[in-house]
């Protein structure tokens, strides 16, 4: 007998590319285009290294405090973890095992399934309407909970708030997440909802709006009895998840109130200039309410565009999947980038 016939086989999900050339344009990941908030700077700059011998607030007394204040929440309803990826990996965890399968979109964040697989969890893909919405009357069905993306990836397809409390009031027997890593972008937030359902879980990130991927965010906001349980698995399986530097300069982030929102008033203005220049291009996409463009042109194929632009050091995402194989989500990133790419793409387009 073979060990590997123990072993726990996942297939696993896929980041995308992550390029590291001088002048290159890098709009394939969601990242911000801008740095973090000016206190971040100046906390590292002062940051004492010898710090670093010593673990950190296992209990992340200080983040969740200030993240508490910033939502008008209690800390008892806050969970932090190393990005929303963790959060919500350790939501499935604890919450999916009821063995009813749990149900999400089968156009949406790919880890999803990657999740259900790794811990065994019996699940359903609901598919989006043609104009890649959600049908409300789908996920009225016998299920053992629900994740949804809201703004959705790789769509960017925004759901209001009145019909996924529909799902959530009729699903009160199982957990139902709402993943709203995008939802700074122009969205309305579940979050007011979460005193009125005690099986409601919202899950966002510094990663996109906060302008901190490489630091490794995110956090869950819900009932305190849903944090409760959240936490007794993070301490089941690691105590100390969140390093030192993270959590000090995660405070500043919170704190800068003007220049998140500034940032973020210029991304979307960005993105609607480039939702403009991509219609006199010839594109069609959803109207985003995320720091990304979903779009598929009239005439030439994704693939073909995608691979043109890699040629020339500009990167998009291309998912080889149906339904959206025809499709680029393309990141919005400074003015100067945008323009840059429409130049290439106006340039490809006109061979």
């Amino acid at each position: 007998m073979s060990w590997e016939n123990n072993v726990r086989m996942v297939e696993p999900y896929v980041p995308g590319e992550q390029p590291n050339k001088p002048k290159m344009i890098k709009l394939n990941t969601n990242e911000n285009p801008y740095g973090p908030a000016p206190g971040v700077r100046q906390a590292i700059a002062e940051f004492d290294i010898d710090r670093l011998r010593l673990y950190p607030d296992a209990l992340i007394t200080g983040l969740t405090q200030d993240l508490a204040e910033y939502y008008h929440l209690k800390t008892e309803q806050i969970f932090v973890g190393v990005g929303s990826d963790d959060v919500l990996a350790l939501a499935f965890l604890t919450f999916f095992n009821s063995g009813k399968p749990i149900l999400f979109p089968d156009i949406t964040y790919s880890f999803y399934d990657v999740w259900a697989g790794l811990y065994r969890i019996p699940y359903k893909t609901i598919p989006l309407r043609e104009d890649f919405r959600i049908c409300m009357e789908d996920y009225l069905i016998e299920n053992g909970g629900i994740v949804i993306a809201n703004p959705n990836a790789p769509t960017g397809v925004l759901e209001s708030v009145e019909d996924l409390e529909i799902i959530i009031q009729k699903n009160q027997n199982s957990v139902v997440i709402i993943d709203e890593a995008y939802i700074d972008f122009g969205g309305n937030s579940c979050l007011p909802l979460i005193d009125k359902y005690d099986n409601l879980l919202v899950v966002q990130t510094f990663s996109k709006s906060r302008s901190m991927a490489g630091m490794r965010i995110g956090f869950a906001m819900g009932n305190a009895k849903l944090i409760r349980y959240l936490s007794d698995a993070k301490f089941a399986t690691n105590s100390y998840t969140m390093n030192l530097p993270a959590l000090i300069l995660g405070r500043e982030a919170v704190k800068d109130v003007a220049y998140f929102k500034d940032t973020l008033k210029k991304i979307i203005k960005t993105r609607e200039w480039t939702k403009q220049e991509l219609k006199n291009l010839g594109f069609s996409f959803t109207d985003s309410y995320s720091n990304f463009i979903f779009a598929s042109h009239n005439e030439c194929r994704a693939k073909d565009i995608f691979e043109a632009l890699r040629e020339n050091d500009i990167y998009v995402r291309y998912f080889p999947k149906a339904r959206i194989d025809n499709y680029l989500r393309i990141s919005i990133g400074t003015d100067e980038e945008m323009k840059l790419l429409i130049e290439a793409l106006t340039k490809y387009l006109k061979k």
